[in-house]
């Protein structure tokens, strides 16, 4: 039976290899990159970017799909936050995204080049946005803030999925990631203070399902006083609204996160062949 059974497998995969265009690698499949424009545009700074990527994640980036991310892509999700206008010269922050890894959601940040936003604050980010597997990497070839970055990550999750995360997640989310940097910027605050803050409060909010936004700002008040952060009245009230936005959004993720189930299940790595194999113990 056992015989059997890894012979049918092996048909199928004789078949699938040849069903498949010239060129298709499982590998890559499940893996993107996503460029800044500005990044792509000059073969230097493309250089160094992919130089991060090989290094950090083991691959061949040539073999990896790609995406460009433009100043326009960035522009549609900053008018509705932070009013700021890009052009293309300033989308630099580059990511790849590897569901093969199995486990947890994982980010690596290039911190030589990525000066605000921190792996926790990512992995923070993109799990408000239903996003709990895979492995990030982040870099850009110069200095960058690394808020735009976010944009392109989950842009390669919904290239490798196939589903698209909702609208309104994704404003959410980089909501999110743009109050952070801005209060980085402005008070004084570590990014790790920030971070540890941002988690404790969504968690109680998230489990209390809290949408009331003066509630939030007093839990948010209580937090900096027990841990002796000091936030200005103006950077409570923003990172409430920033949480409350994630949280009104909840019932959108749910219905993304179930729609990515059959691609990511428990593990990034379950769809994969070697994942196949693992699970029928061959």
């Amino acid at each position: 039976m056992r015989k059997s059974l890894i012979g049918i497998i092996l048909l199928s995969i004789v078949i699938v290899g040849i069903a498949l265009p010239a060129g298709f690698s499982a590998q890559a499949d499940n893996k993107v990159i996503t460029y800044g424009e500005a990044t792509y545009n000059n073969a230097q700074y493309k250089s160094s970017v992919d130089n991060f990527f090989s290094q950090q994640a083991n691959v061949d980036v040539g073999s990896i799909n790609y995406k460009l991310i433009t100043a326009d892509e960035v522009n549609k999700i900053a008018s509705t936050i932070t009013h700021k206008t890009y052009n293309s010269n300033q989308i630099l922050s580059s990511a790849l995204v590897d569901l093969d890894e199995q486990g947890s959601i994982k980010v690596t940040v290039d911190k030589s080049k990525i000066t605000t936003i921190t792996a926790d604050m990512y992995i923070s980010a993109l799990k408000s946005a239903g996003i709990t597997h895979g492995h990030v990497y982040v870099t850009s070839p110069v200095s960058a803030t690394g808020e735009s970055a976010l944009a392109g990550i989950m842009n390669s999750y919904e290239v490798v999925t196939d589903v698209e995360i909702p609208e309104t997640v994704k404003e959410a989310a980089n909501e999110e990631i743009y109050t952070e940097a801005e209060i980085i910027e402005n008070d004084n605050v570590t990014a790790d203070e920030l971070s540890s803050l941002v988690d404790d409060v969504k968690e109680t909010v998230q489990n209390e399902n809290i949408t009331d936004h003066a509630t939030i700002v007093n839990i948010i008040y209580n937090y900096t006083v027990n841990n002796n952060i000091n936030l200005t009245n103006s950077s409570i009230e923003n990172l409430a609204t920033s949480i409350g936005g994630v949280q009104a959004v909840q019932g959108d993720v749910e219905s993304y996160t179930s729609q990515v189930t059959e691609f990511v299940g428990n593990n990034s790595g379950d769809f994969s062949l070697n994942g196949l194999f693992s699970r029928l113990g061959l």
